[in-house]
């Protein structure tokens, strides 16, 4: 016969060695936090602004405009330079438009992203 108490045993001693072993993950990543508020780490920001508009796309457009800039969640973004100027897709980019958010790219790269996706055929 089966102890029918044994699966509680099992899924007692699981939930305890994972509650230990989050513990320790996140005194690891209380260490890296605090690195990083010192300015010892390189944080995301740091990595974005040297990032190329291509890369920018990459992590912060795509996933609304598409792979292939075809569009989604978001217009296509081919042909944007037949439909605005640089400063109208500058202006976009840095206050948002629609369901657009504003601050999605780095105030920095705003001028070199603005002319990236207007230079889109």
């Amino acid at each position: 016969m089966k102890n029918p108490v044994m699966p509680f045993i099992i899924i007692m001693v699981f939930g305890i060695g994972l509650m230990f072993l989050l513990s320790f993950k996140g005194l690891g990543d209380a260490k890296d936090l605090a690195k990083e508020k010192e300015g010892g780490a390189k944080t995301e920001e740091t990595e974005s602004a040297s990032a190329s508009p291509e890369d920018i796309y990459k992590q912060t457009c795509i996933s609304c405009h598409g792979d292939a800039y075809q569009g989604g969640v978001g217009p296509a973004l081919k042909g944007v330079g037949d439909r605005l100027s640089v400063d109208e897709v500058k202006n976009v980019i840095t206050n948002g438009r629609g369901a657009m958010p504003p601050g999605l790219v780095e105030e920095q790269n705003i001028d070199a992203m603005a002319e990236y996706i207007h230079g889109l055929k």
